[in-house]
């Protein structure tokens, strides 16, 4: 194989890939990144197992072959040579990356031992605007699980019925759910997608006005921007319903400022930071919520002012759920909603009710 390209292209290329590779496996390739010089240009894959990523860039091709380069390492020297003409030559063993006056090589494995990465995803499809695609996944995908106690909770939840879409997770402590419009859907779905794959998408696909197109089939999902080609498995398995955990009702109704709350909690986490559940407690009784928060480096009390409907509540929680669901709403005035000091609660915008978080409350020696 011999090619000369952009350093700039490569770069690109590698680091996009690079985060479909293995980082800890037993079968090296899958720490790899195949190059394939074919035609007018280099295709760039990587996958481990799970997800693949598949970028193809110009080059000039004097001769066509395909070789398998250590992800990581590739990737930092490659990013490293962004401002210079780069020409990769192989014959299988190892590959010298010729650049400027300078050289280098690298080992190499066989492209034959690399996985064979399924295109042909098209039984099925959705198409969203990209805008509101970006804003469903950054608007749910932090309240999905990160352990394997229960995998299909490390996605989120894709529901499409008619034109309408709802997206859901959750990880035991928290949910996030946000609904919207499909421009167009070949038929109504139900699927799991990993919060990996889907925080990939986000930063492939480009802040614009566009749609894009997601197609399933076969428990896979593909998605295309850019010359950029992502594939995933999707999680098998029923989801949590949704309609069993939020609560129809409340006793308790608190409209409050966004800004002047989010302040308030995030001064009152700092010194509950280093302890297990960062617990911060809410007091709400007519006109205000206190917000407190005591551990041994300190102790906060802060009144902010909200506008309180139904019983007086006292209530402990994880501080970082209810800063990332603080966050994640995008009014001036958000509405908080509860029933007991150990009952789940939500979290949502005063006016658009597209989006919605619930948090579980932390039970205490006061609220056991």
């Amino acid at each position: 194989m011999k090619a000369v390209c952009e350093g700039i292209d490569l770069s690109d290329a590698v680091l996009k890939v690079v985060k479909a590779c293995a980082t800890k496996t037993t079968a090296p390739v899958l720490e790899c990144i195949k190059i394939t010089a074919k035609n007018d240009g280099m295709v760039l894959v990587a996958t481990d197992g799970e997800i693949s990523i598949r970028k193809t860039i110009k080059a000039e091709i004097y001769e066509e072959g395909e070789v398998c380069v250590p992800g990581r390492y590739f990737s930092d020297f490659i990013k490293k040579l962004e401002g210079v003409q780069i020409t990769l030559c192989s014959d299988g063993k190892k590959m010298d990356i010729i650049y400027a006056d300078s050289q280098t090589d690298m080992q190499v494995l066989p492209a034959d031992d690399f996985p064979k990465i399924d295109l042909d995803i098209k039984e099925q499809s959705f198409v969203l605007k990209t805008s509101d695609l970006k804003k469903f996944i950054s608007a749910t995908s932090f309240c999905c699980a990160t352990d394997d106690s229960r995998p299909i909770l490390k996605g989120c939840q894709f529901v499409i019925k008619g034109n309408e879409i709802s997206v859901t997770s959750l990880d035991g402590f928290r949910l996030a759910t946000v609904k919207g419009q499909v421009i167009k859907s070949s038929q109504d779905l139900d699927i799991v997608c990993p919060a990996r794959t889907l925080n990939e998408i986000e930063k492939m696909i480009p802040d614009n006005d566009g749609e894009t197109e997601i197609f399933v089939q076969h428990g896979m999902i593909l998605v295309e921007s850019d010359n950029t080609v992502l594939t995933s498995r999707l999680y098998n398995g029923d989801f949590i319903k949704k309609e069993n955990i939020i609560p129809k009702d409340y006793t308790t109704l608190v409209k409050v400022d966004k800004g002047s709350l989010k302040a308030s909690i995030e001064r009152a986490a700092i010194l509950v930071r280093s302890d297990k559940n960062s617990l911060i407690i809410f007091d709400i009784s007519p006109e205000k919520i206190e917000i407190s928060s005591n551990s041994e480096i300190g102790n906060v009390q802060e009144p902010v002012k909200a506008e309180v409907e139904g019983k007086d509540v006292r209530i402990a929680m994880n501080s970082k759920f209810i800063i990332d669901a603080v966050n994640a709403l995008n009014e001036d005035k958000i509405m908080l909603a509860f029933n007991s000091q150990i009952q789940p609660f939500i979290c949502e915008n005063e006016k658009e009710k597209d989006r919605l978080y619930l948090i579980l409350p932390v039970r205490t020696a006061n609220n056991a």
